[in-house]
């Protein structure tokens, strides 16, 4: 008889059927009925008996009947996108039943619930809120030393050099809120504006447009900071920031962020090996790791200590962790969360055994939405949910992310570069990742040196970096001395290569202030030096028995002048 909703008829007797049939229910919710044909089946004459045993039917409000895959798409709204193949798919899975009511059962539980993303999508903004307002407050006590008036690598001069070189499409290629001001209570002023509107979006003010602003004041920065800013977290923290701003308009944005996480941890392992580095082919990469990084910390040197066996077992760990797991992030809730587990793991060993600022906390904070709501919902209350609007503008982004997303993969594994990488890439909303490709096996430091008559050198002291043989190696995450960090790269290469070491030398030989505040001490105590120079030592970390007898962590080799002697012509 003709009903005013349709009713799904289904096998009451199987299991497979019952778990989908209660999720269905939940999001259908009364807009269609429910049956088993064992209960209702007798009322329908014109549906054969056996056809209850082996698809699922749907009787349609005026009588007419669909089953199997039809039944489904219609049942739950999708009936536009059926099509004849889906046919077979569902007639495999009905001879198979009981294989897949297990396979459910191991991949998505017996209780099966409606995926909500409120508090999840809560819970992310206030961790991003967080790690902007670190970021942020971390350049404002360096910003000045960095890219101020009397910095290493001046702001405002880059951006002249820059309109000098390109002219008007200056503000393509280097997008940025200074070309207004450059100043250093501009460059300043941006950095406190950071924190304090970080600070609100954490407590729910004016979410989307503080978040807005975040990413173009974060992208500003970058986009000035030439050397300093050139890190690949600094990338992450803007292309999450950027996506971060359609959060609540479709769930796809959830998506676009499983797929950025992808990107990052896949590709981080990918890059391992092809660069074709002996170390991470051998598993040794770990034995070097922990004393070669640009900052270790306290537990790194305990580490260092273990034995080959395990720094072996341990980069084998890191290998399958960054190019397995990560496709778990597209798997069934539990494979899915299982993966979380397993990334957030990595992230937290990383922190606790090296200085890399806030990476570590925007990936574990990404990790949150390999969740969903009723995973926090034990501890937390869940927002009012407003109802997601995919409008064309997120389907625009997700559409431009994902192409671009694929490109830069592609781009890594064959070489090839595509033309909207590299017209998208000022914006900086869809980057390369890849950390520790190539594992250094040695660490070269440079000791900066300064001499008022060029016979007594007395050494700079920097606050983070690797110096005095008896300090123990320091905690500085989440802040990162981004002087400290340029210091590491300097010393693989030479000061030709690095023409923002010489400049460093010359603002040491001026007496900068602004600059010597970015080290820890400054042995002239204010006054200029006549001479600096860089000398270049080879370090490793002590054994037990030789700290123990000596009370140091490190130990070095000189290896000769990496910057020699200069001066000023007017001193």
């Amino acid at each position: 008889m003709p009903s005013s909703k349709p009713l799904l008829i289904y096998d009451g007797k199987c299991g497979f059927c019952r778990i989908w049939l209660d999720y269905w229910r939940k999001l259908t919710g009364d807009r269609v009925e429910y049956a088993a044909s064992q209960e209702v089946g007798t009322r329908y004459p014109q549906i054969p008996q056996e056809e209850f045993s082996r698809s699922v039917q749907l009787v349609r409000g005026d009588g007419s009947v669909a089953r199997g895959a039809r039944a489904v798409f219609e049942t739950l709204g999708y009936e536009r996108f059926y099509f004849g193949l889906t046919e077979p798919v569902y007639r495999l899975i009905a001879r198979h039943r009981d294989f897949f009511y297990h396979a459910t059962k191991w991949t998505f539980g017996t209780q099966i619930e409606p995926v909500r993303f409120a508090l999840t999508q809560w819970i992310f903004v206030r961790l991003l809120a967080v790690i902007y307002a670190i970021a942020f407050g971390s350049l404002s006590v360096q910003v000045k030393g960095l890219l101020g008036a009397h910095g290493i690598l001046p702001a405002a001069e880059y951006l002249k050099s820059v309109a000098e070189s390109v002219g008007v499409v200056r503000f393509y290629y280097v997008p940025t809120v200074f070309w207004i001001n450059a100043s250093d209570a501009a460059l300043q002023g941006v950095c406190y504006a950071g924190v304090a509107i970080a600070a609100m979006v954490a407590v729910g003010f004016l979410e989307r447009a503080g978040l807005a602003i975040l990413f173009v004041l974060y992208l500003s920065l970058s986009a000035v900071g030439q050397e300093f800013l050139s890190f690949q977290w600094d990338s992450l923290l803007i292309e999450t920031g950027f996506l971060a701003i359609f959060l609540g308009n479709s769930r796809v944005v959830v998506w676009l962020y499983r797929w950025l996480l992808f990107r990052l941890m896949f590709m981080s392992g990918a890059v391992k090996l092809l660069s074709h580095d002996s170390t991470w082919r051998d598993l040794t990469a770990l034995s070097y790791h922990y004393w070669t990084q640009p900052l270790p910390n306290r537990i790194s040197w305990y580490m260092a200590q273990g034995s080959l066996w395990f720094q072996k077992m341990s980069t084998a760990v890191v290998l399958g962790v960054e190019l397995v797991i990560p496709f778990l992030i597209f798997a069934p809730r539990r494979m899915r969360i299982f993966g979380a587990w397993c990334l957030l793991s990595l992230q937290v060993l990383i922190f606790l055994t090296g200085n890399y600022t806030f990476f570590n906390l925007l990936a574990m904070a990404m990790c949150v939405f390999l969740f969903d709501d009723r995973d926090f919902e034990r501890w937390l209350k869940p927002p009012l949910e407003a109802k997601a609007r995919a409008t064309m503008l997120t389907a625009i982004v997700a559409v431009v992310v994902v192409t671009i997303g694929i490109a830069r993969t592609v781009e890594t594994f064959s070489g090839h570069s595509f033309a909207i990488v590299k017209y998208t890439a000022p914006l900086e909303i869809v980057n390369s990742y890849g950390l520790f490709a190539m594992m250094t096996t040695s660490r070269p430091e440079i000791v900066m040196e300064g001499s008022m008559d060029g016979e007594t050198w007395r050494a700079y002291s920097f606050r983070y970096k690797v110096g005095d043989l008896g300090r123990a190696p320091r905690w500085a995450e989440p802040h990162q001395p981004r002087l400290d960090w340029q210091m590491w790269f300097a010393a693989l290469g030479s000061y030709r290569e690095n023409p923002w070491f010489v400049n460093f030398a010359v603002k040491l030989l001026e007496g900068s202030a602004e600059v010597r505040g970015l080290m820890e001490a400054d042995p002239f105590q204010g006054t200029a030096p006549k001479y600096v120079r860089g000398v270049l030592y080879d370090y490793s970390f002590t054994d037990t028995e030789e700290r123990r007898r000596t009370g140091n962590w490190w130990k070095r080799n000189v290896k000769g002048l990496y910057l020699p002697a200069i001066g000023l012509k007017n001193q």
